[in-house]
């Protein structure tokens, strides 16, 4: 969901640069409905990694590469034989003269610088999302969302379990998500356990309605900046410049970060994110709750 999310501002200069092109996408067929949220695809193709692009078209007029750096992205494309293919360079395709994969880079401007290389402007900071037409399952409530895709991203259960206790003596709504496999560490939290109980548009309405959102880096953060909600997202081992909310949102998105990178795809928590103390995050999420609009924290 984050690399979707991350990759709305290219889809949408695409979108202006090609206006009367059918725009496909191929991804998991579990995010049609945030695909569809875009406005910029036209169709989902269904694929589930690299090596299962299935084309059974004519070759594309074009073929953009916004998944990753390593070869075998480039080859799946080059295999629909695409009149014109954008990605990065690779020194296996020295016949493709694509910008440098670069680091210190956010996401989205990475993508974005992509396909100003190629002469298609896009804006990084375009990242809102329609509220989709469903109602939320909460209205008002204050989302956490412990799980993670790697163990080493993953801030500890019990002390998501001491942020939603907390809050919830305040008065709050505590909603805890995940997918349906995270139904029991959703349950350790507390709260109202929406985990594998919400569609993907229930769950973009959730956050679109959420008073506020607390999780690690992950995609439902990304929600989180989509509707301008605010978040604390406690951040580990990937740094936030790379993968966290965009410069001049700092009013609405917190980031908790001890400053320290590592290995981001290991089993367990990195170090550095169990440097970081629920009493941090606690305060974080008072001071954003309390907050009038328009505000700027300190510090």
């Amino acid at each position: 969901m984050g690399d979707l999310l991350v990759s709305v501002p290219a889809l949408r200069g695409l979108r202006a640069a090609f206006p009367a092109t059918g725009i496909t996408l191929a991804a998991p067929e579990g995010l049609r409905e945030l695909a569809e949220l875009t406005g910029a695809v036209d169709e989902l193709l269904p694929t589930s990694g690299l090596g299962e692009l299935r084309w059974r078209h004519e070759p594309p007029a074009v073929a953009v590469n916004l998944h990753g750096s390593g070869p075998q992205s480039v080859a799946d494309l080059m295999a629909t034989r695409p009149a014109r293919l954008l990605t990065h360079a690779h020194s296996d395709y020295p016949a493709i003269d694509g910008p440098r994969w670069g680091t210190g880079v956010h996401e989205a401007r990475r993508w974005c610088d992509l396909l100003e290389h190629y002469g298609i402007p896009a804006d990084p900071a375009d990242l809102t999302l329609p509220r989709p037409h469903v109602p939320s399952p909460a209205p008002g409530a204050v989302v956490i969302h412990p799980g993670a895709a790697y163990g080493a991203r993953r801030w500890p259960v019990d002390r998501y379990a001491r942020v939603a206790k907390t809050l919830a003596a305040r008065g709050h709504r505590i909603v805890v998500t995940g997918d349906a496999g995270e139904r029991e560490l959703a349950g350790a939290v507390g709260g109202e356990v929406l985990a594998g109980r919400t569609t993907l548009s229930e769950l973009a309405a959730l956050i679109a309605d959420a008073t506020l959102v607390v999780c690690g880096d992950t995609g439902v953060g990304h929600l989180a900046t989509a509707y301008g909600t605010p978040s604390v997202l406690v951040f580990g081992p990937v740094p936030p410049w790379q993968w966290g909310p965009p410069p001049g949102t700092e009013k609405r998105h917190v980031v908790v970060w001890s400053g320290r990178e590592g290995p981001a795809f290991t089993d367990e928590p990195d170090a550095g994110l169990l440097r970081i103390g629920e009493n941090r995050v606690l305060e974080e999420a008072e001071v954003l709750i309390g907050r009038p609009q328009g505000t700027v924290r300190r510090g």
